[in-house]
């Protein structure tokens, strides 16, 4: 399956000195990539890379995602449009190198590639999925005031005889 985003690097094309490198997503990629994440709309979305080669045909890379887009407010299930930036830091690994034995709260994501190549609009894809509220709110958006419960009423006093009879 091709990703509706895909941008190829050759991982022996990065320079011992590393890379810089922009991918942008074009009306058609933008269109299929708000499909695939339920969104009413990708304005624009664009990563910013440093490529860095390590040992082993690892490519390590930082990146810098910039993304507008439409989400729908889960209070008010109006449109409004959300800016996202935010930084990352991947490496790229062959598959055969790719170590299992990781503590994913101390590493850099490791993305696994085949061929040589590697794919760095569908890492700007699985990023922007990452950084998207899954519970969108509109600015200025709130729950309704809840109205608070009035007090109990006050118990009816009960009549003397009642009481009386409830003493023998």
């Amino acid at each position: 399956m091709r990703p509706e985003f895909s941008v190829r690097q050759q991982a022996d094309s990065v320079p011992p000195a590393g890379l810089d490198r922009v991918v942008e997503a074009g009306p058609e990629a933008r269109a299929a990539l708000a499909a695939r994440f339920g969104l009413p709309a990708i304005l624009s979305l664009s990563g910013r890379f440093r490529l860095t080669p390590l040992p082993g045909g690892v490519v390590r890379a930082g990146l810098a995602l910039r993304a507008r887009v439409r989400q729908v407010c889960v209070l008010t299930l109006e449109e409004f449009e959300a800016a996202i930036a935010e930084d990352a830091v991947l490496r790229f690994v062959p598959e055969e190198r790719q170590r299992g034995d990781i503590d994913p709260e101390e590493a850099e994501d490791e993305i696994p590639y085949a061929g040589g190549s590697f794919d760095l609009g569908e890492a700007v894809a699985e990023q922007l999925a990452l950084a998207l509220d899954p519970y969108p709110r509109a600015p200025g958006a709130s729950l309704p005031e809840a109205e608070s419960p009035a007090s109990p009423p006050a118990p009816e006093p009960e009549p003397p005889a009642v009481l009386a009879r409830g003493r023998r």
